[in-house]
């Protein structure tokens, strides 16, 4: 019996988790070849060539953190390794376990063209939206001030409130209703705060 049989079902419980996508292999560092493959997507068999270069130097580290590579077919690839050891210390092995992150890849392409505008809003549809403007302007200030609209107390509603003034939101007739729905106020309180500025 090898000694790195006692990893194999270790490897192959890992291949069963991620399963379809990831391959585990653990390369045997007595034959310099694969042992063991799991869930096979690299076109690799069990006795093909590691090709892994002076595995003496390996002792010096027990994991090599996540790194990309590219499989035959394009997918790129996750991979994490670990230095496989017998009971006296000396390095015998390694495990690979190669990620396809193919799939979660065009997943972030996606979602990046669904929220990344590359065209300007058209001016002839928000020319006169001044909700939109007042949209835009309160995103801002609360980005700007690490705010959240949902958890702001009455003195920070009012020195939002104010800036909106400031930037002129209140010229179109409706605004007052609309910044009170969008701040949680009542219109009355809209008003209260107006007052007092002046």
């Amino acid at each position: 019996m090898s000694e790195l049989d006692k990893y194999k079902p270790i490897a192959e419980a890992i291949s069963l988790l991620l399963f379809p996508h990831a391959e585990v292999i653990i390369h045997d560092f007595k034959t310099q070849c694969i042992g063991f493959i799991a869930n096979n997507l690299s076109k690799r068999k069990i006795g093909d060539e590691s090709l892994l270069e002076g595995t003496e130097q390996f002792a010096k580290q027990d994991v090599f953190p996540p790194y990309f590579k590219m499989n035959w077919d394009g997918r790129k690839m996750k991979a994490v390794s670990a230095l496989l050891k017998n009971q006296s210390g000396k390095p015998i092995g390694l495990l690979c376990i190669n990620l396809d992150i193919s799939k979660w890849e065009q997943m972030h392409h996606f979602i990046l063209d669904l929220i990344e505008s590359k065209v300007e809003k058209p001016d002839v549809l928000f020319k006169n939206d001044w909700r939109e403007r007042i949209n835009v302007y309160v995103s801002t200030y609360l980005k700007e001030n690490g705010l959240r609209l949902e958890s702001l107390d009455r003195s920070e509603k009012r020195k939002l409130l104010l800036e909106l003034w400031k930037e002129g939101a209140f010229e179109t007739k409706n605004a007052a209703f609309y910044v009170a729905d969008v701040l949680q106020i009542s219109r009355a309180t809209v008003y209260n705060y107006l007052k007092e500025k002046s």
